[in-house]
């Protein structure tokens, strides 16, 4: 389980990466560099990762489902995910 910390920053980057993604396509338009340089740096989209909604592991972060590759075994075993269910043959 990731520190409580660490979703919240990404929380942050999020709301942060919306709130200028207007101003920072104009200025990467109009090619004003010095400009966009103004910009915070978490600002950037490139800053953004993927985090699972529940535990907030980074890694084997499945982007279809938002889940990490555990939490989508348990919650697919569970039948907690409509249409995924456990292959046999």
């Amino acid at each position: 389980m990731a520190k409580e910390s660490m979703k919240a920053r990404e929380v942050k980057r999020a709301k942060l990466v919306a709130r200028y993604a207007a101003k920072r396509a104009k200025y990467l338009k109009e090619g004003n560099y010095e400009a966009l340089q103004t910009i915070p740096k978490n600002a950037s989209p490139v800053r953004l990762h993927n985090r699972c909604k529940i535990t907030g592991r980074p890694k084997g972060y499945m982007r279809v489902f938002g889940l990490s590759r555990i939490q989508f075994r348990e919650m697919a075993s569970k039948g907690l995910i409509p249409g995924v269910r456990k292959a046999s043959w």
